[in-house]
């Protein structure tokens, strides 16, 4: 389970196609360039354990540079081309990085970052510009053969930060072989039915926790790995069609954006080679899900995880059609619903989702968020709010930390924001408890409109309307502004709290 594997039996099967320029770089050139980039580690005195800061955009030598880490033993922190450098700041001097592999396709924030990072090696591909130097002549002259002391490294990632200060999660390190059977190969193999000589289909930011990792799980068993420079819902279904993907990750933003095309632009593509789809990051409107079944057939997977680890869920399409809503049972940790006391609450009880004898939850240099997170049982969360039905499926309602409290009640964002989005002239939306004088806090929905012209008291109007009819006045928005555009993730997650701060008037917010 491992490319170097693969560069053996089948040196020239594509490992992965960038999908915009074609350029494709095989198992045998990724073995011998990763090789290379672990004798260059080797050469700066890098040792097992010492970490590397990779700040790219999904660029062709990514994977060559994470490969090369984790035949060296190395930690490889993965950061967000979507920081800035004050934030990548902070994260370089938490995971205490010794090598930063930048591009220019970063953008201006690159040219900040030497200031703030002395004593950094700092290296760029693809042209190179002072003070980095080119990674790949760097490289260039070293043997393409293995290192003499290979061992398993490891990523070291951090929360997107949507609610505060990214946090740090570093696992330890096995001291093993680099081809020790891997978790998540097996999941894709067995679980979600990838097919290993497949093409996958990456439509995703590859510093993210999902698709680096699915990514690497795919190139394990030896498949094709093809990467969208940026995600755009029609080039998605072409290259469906062109490259006959077999299997594939998405956000439900993704599925939202490919049923809004037009019908004509839907049906032009020969979907037929998917034979599984798996999406996570984010709750998925049962509607939207519903829609995406008749048109894609019951071959889409979910699961619910974070980067943490911790516990992980997992449904498959004939399961969700029978329980239209849930993320899944439990597979790696027991699911348990728990009140403000930290004690098990009874089934369609909705409390705090923990998870109990999974993976330990860990924080680099953060204990305390371990224990705000940890209760009295040894359980632990990621914030996240839900129930569970008799048959042990659960069921997200948001994060609790999203809660409104209007007149003493309890509203949950989610629902609405669900609603909202299957209206067909809303393209985004996000609902935030703002400030109100009588009732503590009051529900706005901010909509990010399908065509911007239609921003206005009409379709205020209608979309207030809307809500209206189809949920409680309770829950339904008192306010509705719109905006051009919603600062979501890549990923599929919303920076909600950015849209928050500023209806509160907090220094430094704002909505852009």
């Amino acid at each position: 389970m491992h490319p170097s594997h693969h560069a053996k039996t089948h040196p020239e099967r594509p490992a992965y196609v960038m999908a915009s320029s074609g350029e494709t770089v095989t198992y045998g050139q990724l073995e011998a360039r990763s090789n290379q980039g672990a004798h260059l580690f080797r050469q700066l005195g890098l040792k097992a354990g010492d970490v590397i800061a990779i700040l790219l955009d999904n660029h062709p030598r990514f994977f060559e540079v994470a490969w090369a880490a984790q035949r060296a033993g190395l930690y490889y922190a993965c950061i967000s081309s979507k920081l800035t450098a004050g934030e990548i700041q902070y994260i370089l001097g938490d995971c205490a990085a010794k090598v930063l592999i930048t591009s220019a396709g970063v953008g201006p924030v690159v040219d900040e970052l030497p200031a703030l990072a002395p004593g950094l090696k700092l290296y760029m591909v693809g042209e190179a510009r002072a003070p980095y130097e080119s990674f790949e002549a760097a490289r260039a002259s070293l043997p393409e053969t293995p290192i003499a002391d290979e061992t398993a490294g490891a990523d070291m990632l951090y929360s997107s930060g949507t609610t505060g200060r990214p946090k740090g999660i570093k696992p330890p390190l096995t001291g093993g072989p680099i081809d020790a059977p891997n978790v998540l190969s097996m999941m894709a193999e067995h679980m979600f039915g990838f097919p290993p000589s497949g093409t996958y289909l990456s439509p995703a930011p590859l510093y993210h926790a999902a698709p680096l990792r699915w990514c690497m799980g795919y190139q394990r068993l030896g498949g094709t790995v093809l990467v969208m420079e940026k995600f755009d819902p029609e080039h998605a279904l072409a290259l469906i069609e062109t490259y006959k993907v077999d299997c594939g990750q998405f956000v439900p933003t993704h599925f939202v954006r490919m049923l809004k095309l037009p019908p004509e632009v839907r049906t032009r593509y020969d979907l037929s080679s998917l034979k599984s789809a798996v999406h996570a990051a984010a709750p998925c409107p049962i509607p939207v899900k519903e829609q995406m079944m008749e048109w894609w057939g019951p071959i889409i997977h979910e699961y619910y995880a974070g980067s943490e680890g911790n516990g992980f869920c997992y449904i498959g399409p004939h399961d969700w059609l029978a329980h239209k809503g849930s993320v899944g049972k439990g597979t790696t940790a027991e699911v348990k619903i728990c009140g403000d006391d930290g004690e098990p609450l009874p089934p369609r009880t909705e409390g705090v989702v923990y998870f109990a004898g999974g993976t330990p939850l860990t924080y680099h240099n953060a204990p305390d968020k371990v224990a705000e997170n940890t209760n009295q049982h040894g359980w632990t969360t990621l914030g996240d709010v839900g129930w569970v039905d008799e048959d042990g499926f659960l069921y997200l309602t948001d994060r609790k930390s999203f809660m409104i409290i209007s007149g003493g009640v309890n509203i949950y964002p989610q629902e609405l924001e669900n609603l909202l989005i299957t209206h067909p002239k809303v393209a985004d939306a996000a609902v935030v408890g703002a400030p109100d004088e009588e009732m503590g806090e009051k529900v706005v929905a901010v909509i990010q409109p399908m065509n911007w012209a239609d921003a206005g008291d009409d379709l205020r109007a209608e979309l207030m309307a809307f809500c209206r009819a189809n949920l409680s006045h309770v829950k339904s928005p008192r306010m509705l502004d719109f905006m051009a555009e919603l600062p979501r993730h890549p990923t599929g997650k919303l920076y909600k709290r950015l849209i928050r701060d500023a209806y509160w008037g907090k220094e430094g917010s704002k909505i852009v």
